[in-house]
């Protein structure tokens, strides 16, 4: 039978979530696993992953080596096996869990859930591996932590997994510990995946059937109704750009988890506080009967100090607070 190879001995988070993430493609899924640092087993496997001090991406997948650079597409920070093996398999993983197919539209869904998990994910454990800190060192230097969260992160989790050197272990103790740590990470990644795959693309097509149907909800085009809660802010700022509508939509109605309704609005981009259109300034910190009475309604809610938010029980009600807010 082929194997897959990577190093044996103490074990880090990169292989275990590579070695996870190759697995779960039918190709590689009966494979044995062997763990060593024999030339020779190298040579008799399929895929290497994390030892060798080769990488061409096909058979080696090392990061070690002194005149190692890769990056994935778009980004700067160095890969480790983790980033090397999703980098060159990550998209088949995607479509063969999510069941995707090789349509255009398939493809692109498939790259957008790629670049997502990699930028939200896989891109700390390449960090991570690499020694390569999340912060300006220059702008850090001066600051002392307020306590210590080492043991929160996952790499010291999968590291802690390690036996214990006054055990005195065997190769076999730790070979049965990485298959722990291997299967911890992909617990992992199965979470991510299920957020950003299954529910990104079910979010992606609640919202692009929102903006479309923009008119309906109201003749400006710029408030949008969600049929179903979902995270959409993402999908809202590309679905605008793919139609060239960018900055159109300046609200958002959905109901939450009372069964009351939202009025959300629309930061100026993904990171920003600041909001394209505010809810009417004399409404802000106004609640139930005083807001209902201003706005002219039966069942206002409130409207939050800020004018970010509000809400309405009945959907009439919140189009109203939006339209008017326009």
């Amino acid at each position: 039978m082929s194997k897959i190879c990577t190093h044996s001995g103490s074990f880090h988070a990169d292989e275990s979530l590579a070695v996870y993430m190759l697995q779960q493609l039918p190709k590689y899924s009966q494979y044995d696993l062997i763990r060593s640092r024999d030339p020779k087993d190298w040579e008799e496997s399929e895929i290497v992953i994390d030892v060798s001090g080769k990488y061409d991406g096909e058979k080696y997948f090392d990061h070690h080596q002194r005149e190692f650079f890769e990056t994935f597409p778009g980004f700067s920070t160095k890969l480790s096996s983790a980033g090397l093996i999703y980098k060159h398999f990550g998209q088949d993983i995607i479509k063969h869990k999510l069941n995707l197919t090789d349509s255009v539209q398939d493809s692109e869904i498939i790259k957008g859930i790629w670049e997502k998990i990699y930028k939200e994910f896989i891109e700390s454990i390449d960090a991570n591996d690499n020694g390569i800190s999340k912060y300006d060192e220059s702008a850090t230097a001066s600051l002392e932590p307020k306590f210590v969260d080492r043991s929160l992160m996952l790499p010291s989790i999968i590291a802690n997994l390690n036996p214990q050197w006054y055990n005195d272990p065997t190769p076999e103790d730790f070979d049965k510990q990485f298959l722990k740590s291997s299967a911890l990470m992909g617990q992992v990644f199965e979470n991510v995946l299920e957020y950003h795959g299954v529910s990104w693309v079910k979010s992606k097509a609640i919202v692009e059937d929102a903006i479309k149907g923009r008119f309906d909800v109201d003749k400006s085009g710029a408030i949008i109704k969600l049929e179903k809660y979902c995270q959409w802010k993402t999908h809202l700022y590309n679905t605008e750009k793919e139609l060239g509508i960018e900055e159109a939509i300046k609200f958002v109605l959905y109901k939450d988890s009372s069964n009351s309704w939202r009025i959300s609005t629309v930061s100026v981009n993904s990171g920003s506080f600041e909001f394209r259109l505010g809810i009417k300034e004399k409404w802000r910190g106004i609640r139930d009967e005083e807001l209902s009475k201003m706005v002219g309604i039966e069942d206002g809610i409130f409207v939050h100090a800020n004018g970010f938010i509000g809400g309405a029980k009945s959907f009439e009600s919140a189009l109203k607070i939006a339209r008017e807010s326009l």
